[in-house]
């Protein structure tokens, strides 16, 4: 758990917009056990490959390296940024938010600007401004030092990482969609490179899932897995403003999805198939641990565009609860993903040379 905190805690803390990936991946290349071979695709994809029994089905183990945020659109004359929305960024987290400028000279720290309370209308105090309102201030006072600093059209901006420890052995922060699924991957990785009981395991960290779920389709293209496997969050509905939307709740350890659609505009979705349901259901009553069942309209991940691909693919999105997605302050609880990762190794070995894929009753 220690080695999974600290992962996590760094991976959090790591730049890493949807097309800037390159410095999350070369922390967890970092990680990796020594010796492990790892290869990145043009794309920007961290594959590493683990031999198993080449007589079962492979299996593609993956989940997103990138962070939502936005784009400079333009720096206005007085050196103020103006930028377009990059991902579900939720709109109605961001005002006086913080926010780093990531440029080829070096991050610039900026804050999301808020009206002064004191001059705000009646009818502006209850209105949520959208991202092609907002600016962002760095101090720069024009666009002459704006633009002498790096910040130029196109320049990546994140909300400011953080990481706020909670009680026990919850965490808050920044981007735990999805750092905590490459730290967990992490840890599938030291657990079976020595050994590994069960059959072939691509590891995928992949890019470009929260712009319009890209990345895994194209490592999928290439490795032809039986099988695949996305970690991402849950929605934790333990709160009084989800409680209506499931029954999954923090630190009640890891979770299954068996319904997604996103049901705006991306019409896609998971349904997952019945021999992996069992699979993880068998093994988490024989292995003890509390296993949860997702069913969700507004979710998606880039598992509905691999399961498409060639004879079709197996698959199943596996998680771990978390809260207040897509804001500056997600949450998750660290024996969650903790029990995730033991739950995955235990499933992986149970897939032997025998495990039939076949939808035939």
């Amino acid at each position: 758990m220690t080695r999974l905190r600290q992962n996590l805690i760094d991976l959090m803390l790591t730049p890493g917009l949807s097309g800037h990936e390159e410095r999350v991946a070369a922390l967890i290349r970092a990680r990796l056990p020594v010796g492990l071979p790892t290869r990145t695709d043009r794309l920007g994809n961290l594959i590493a490959t683990i031999p198993g029994n080449p007589d079962a089905p492979s299996v593609m183990l993956f989940t997103h390296m990138d962070q939502l945020g936005f784009m400079v659109r333009k720096v206005e004359s007085d050196g103020l940024i103006r930028v377009e929305r990059l991902g579900g960024v939720s709109e109605r987290a961001l005002a006086a938010q913080a926010v780093l400028l990531c440029t080829a000279q070096g991050d610039i720290p900026g804050i999301i600007m808020n009206k002064a309370h004191h001059a705000t209308t009646p009818d502006e105090k209850y209105r949520v401004q959208t991202a092609p309102e907002l600016r962002i201030d760095t101090g720069h006072g024009s666009k002459a030092a704006a633009e002498a600093a790096g910040i130029r059209i196109g320049t990546p901006v994140i909300l400011r990482p953080h990481v706020l420890e909670l009680a026990g052995s919850r965490i808050a922060g920044t981007a735990i969609d999805d750092r905590a699924g490459c730290a967990m991957l992490i840890e599938v990785a030291h657990a079976l490179t020595a050994h590994n009981p069960g059959p072939t395991l691509h590891v995928v960290w992949s890019v470009l899932e929260e712009f319009n779920l890209r990345g895994a389709v194209v490592a999928a293209q290439n490795l032809h897995p039986d099988i695949a496997l996305q970690v991402d969050l849950m929605l934790a509905t333990d709160t009084p403003d989800m409680a209506d939307r499931g029954e999954m709740t923090l630190g009640g350890g890891p979770g299954i999805s068996l319904y997604s659609f996103h049901g705006r505009g991306t019409l896609n979705g998971v349904i997952p198939h019945p021999a992996l349901v069992r699979l993880f259901e068998d093994t988490a009553a024989a292995e003890n641990i509390p296993l949860q069942r997702s069913a969700q309209t507004g979710v998606l991940t880039d598992l509905s565009y691999v399961q498409l691909l060639g004879d079709g693919v197996a698959s199943l999105d596996i998680g771990f609860p978390m809260r207040h997605s897509h804001s500056a302050l997600e949450c998750c609880d660290l024996s969650d993903v903790g029990a995730l990762t033991d739950l995955t190794l235990a499933a992986l070995a149970r897939i032997t040379p025998g495990f039939s894929l076949s939808r035939e009753v």
